[in-house]
């Protein structure tokens, strides 16, 4: 049999487990709300990005090509004056929770899954829970936390 069919009981549990974990931390507890604030001039931000719309994707600015481009006096400039800003563009409407709710539960599956697995194969067949508890809690700790933007940023609060 398998290492995924025997660990299809311990997976879909755990991912079941983090999707409603993160679920009660979102909605429920709110606590990343703080980290996402209002522009005071946000109507005219959005009037300037929709005189020129980009496209659905992940922006930087200031943008550089290049690390030498990086180095230039005009872009060090840019860097100093500011803002320096991650810019997110997705599809107009409103937001498809469904849909992002469904992708975030395929995903703690495959982490789990992932995790899992790895931890059979460097484990054996019948590790010590305590030791199957912590090499997969480790490794689920760095895929859920690790893939972050911004997460490492001296200037987040």
């Amino acid at each position: 049999m398998s290492i995924t069919l025997q660990l299809w009981l311990p997976i879909l549990a755990s991912a079941v487990g983090v999707f409603l974990a993160s679920s009660l931390i979102h909605m429920v507890f709110q606590w990343h709300n703080s980290e996402y604030r209002k522009l005071a001039n946000e109507d005219e931000v959005r009037t300037a990005i929709r005189a020129q719309p980009p496209g659905p994707g992940m922006y930087f600015l200031p943008h550089c090509t290049d690390m030498k481009e990086m180095g230039s006096a005009e872009m060090t400039k840019k860097f100093a004056e500011g803002p320096v800003a991650y810019l997110t563009v997705r599809e107009n409407g409103p937001p498809k929770m469904g849909q992002s709710l469904t992708l975030w539960f395929i995903y703690c599956v495959i982490i789990a899954a992932i995790t899992g697995s790895i931890a059979r194969y460097i484990l054996g067949a019948t590790p010590p829970s305590g030791q199957i508890a912590c090499v997969v809690g480790t490794m689920s700790f760095l895929a859920f936390t690790g893939g972050g933007s911004g997460w490492a940023s001296p200037g987040a609060a």
